[in-house]
């Protein structure tokens, strides 16, 4: 059995229609490869790092920043110690002279 008339008419319509969506995928495919390989080449010519080797990266700036505060703190000691012994002899030093 034929169509024919007004149905035939919408029939050939929903053909040319699914056609047309069909080839709008493939455009739109097309244009998302050529935006995908056009960000691509931009991002690698920018010179950026991956996101692994920026947090190796982080990692070890914290873990540097952290000894660095573990170092500033027992040099003070360390500092505050020395004033200590200082003064301490200077004191018996002054007593020394103060009785001698």
């Amino acid at each position: 059995m034929t169509t024919s008339g007004p149905n035939r008419i919408l029939d050939e319509f929903a053909k040319l229609m699914t056609d047309a969506a069909g080839a709008a995928q493939g455009v739109r495919r097309e244009a998302e490869n050529a935006m995908r390989a056009q960000l691509e080449r931009l991002v690698s010519s920018m010179d950026l790092v991956q996101r692994e080797e920026f947090e190796a990266m982080r990692d070890m700036a914290i873990k540097a920043r952290a000894e660095n505060k573990a170092l500033g703190e027992r040099l003070a000691a360390l500092e505050d110690k020395i004033a200590g012994m200082t003064s301490s002899k200077g004191a018996r030093a002054a007593k020394a002279a103060k009785n001698g």
